[in-house]
């Protein structure tokens, strides 16, 4: 294990530049301080300094060493600083949302700790193996997800129904032009849909099964966000919840 004391005085010397004004800021003697880098170096194994007449000068294993110590130590007086400012009643509430998953979903989750005093909101972004290994590792509190995730006897989830979100079919005025008969819609119009991993792919593809149609696929795409930009843009219909574009339809 690195001993983080022998680090510190390394580091000391490093900022001063020099062993005295090192030795005189810690309090302790400089031949102590020299023993202690000497004990440090020996542990990994360089020369962390160079003499060059009466100065020290960073070695290159001496450069990485500081870089290394200048991210510790500031990590260290960040947690103090946070732990002082928060108080013991703040808490921290993580967050995983499956990388495919409408931003506008998110924030109404979210949005009753959103800006409370006493919660901060982290939230993390990626895809289901990745979410489920941090859950499981308990670096999240809980994880939103558009499919119930598989278990087995060595794992089991706890899966909570949230919210429910119906799935339309979304484009321009111009390409739908006042038309409503679905049926006709899928079997004209190029579809920008998820792809095969997303939650409600599935019974998409069941339902174009049970009405014998062949889709003609503009854009398959694993981001809600860009599905949005593509119906926009007019490269066809999409099919995806309306939440999505919110803000598309209301204008």
């Amino acid at each position: 294990m690195l001993n983080y004391n022998h680090l510190r005085y390394f580091w000391a010397v490093a900022r001063e530049g020099n062993l005295t004004r090192a030795a005189g800021q810690l309090n302790i003697s400089q031949s102590a301080l020299s023993a202690q880098i000497s004990k440090l170096e020996d542990q990994l194994g360089h020369a962390l300094f160079d003499r060059r007449g009466r100065g020290l000068v960073l070695s290159e294993a001496g450069q990485i060493a500081l870089d290394h110590a200048d991210q510790i130590f500031a990590s260290g007086e960040a947690l103090l600083g946070r732990l002082k400012n928060t108080g013991p009643q703040r808490v921290a509430l993580r967050v995983g949302a499956l990388s495919t998953l409408s931003r506008n979903f998110q924030i109404a989750f979210l949005r009753p700790v959103l800006g409370h005093p006493e919660v901060e909101v982290i939230v993390r972004s990626g895809t289901l193996a990745e979410l489920l290994s941090a859950l499981e590792a308990h670096r999240l509190d809980v994880v939103l997800v558009n499919q119930v995730p598989l278990r087995d006897s060595s794992t089991s989830w706890t899966a909570q129904l949230l919210d429910e979100q119906d799935v339309s079919l979304v484009g321009t005025p111009t390409r739908i032009a006042g038309r409503t008969d679905y049926r006709d819609l899928l079997s004209s119009e190029p579809l920008i849909l998820p792809t095969a991993d997303s939650g409600f792919r599935n019974g998409f593809d069941i339902l174009m099964e049970r009405l014998g149609l062949t889709p003609t696929v503009a854009a398959e795409v694993d981001d809600m966000a860009m599905m949005r930009l593509l119906a926009r843009e007019d490269v066809g219909l999409a099919v995806l919840p309306p939440i999505v574009v919110t803000d598309e339809l209301s204008n």
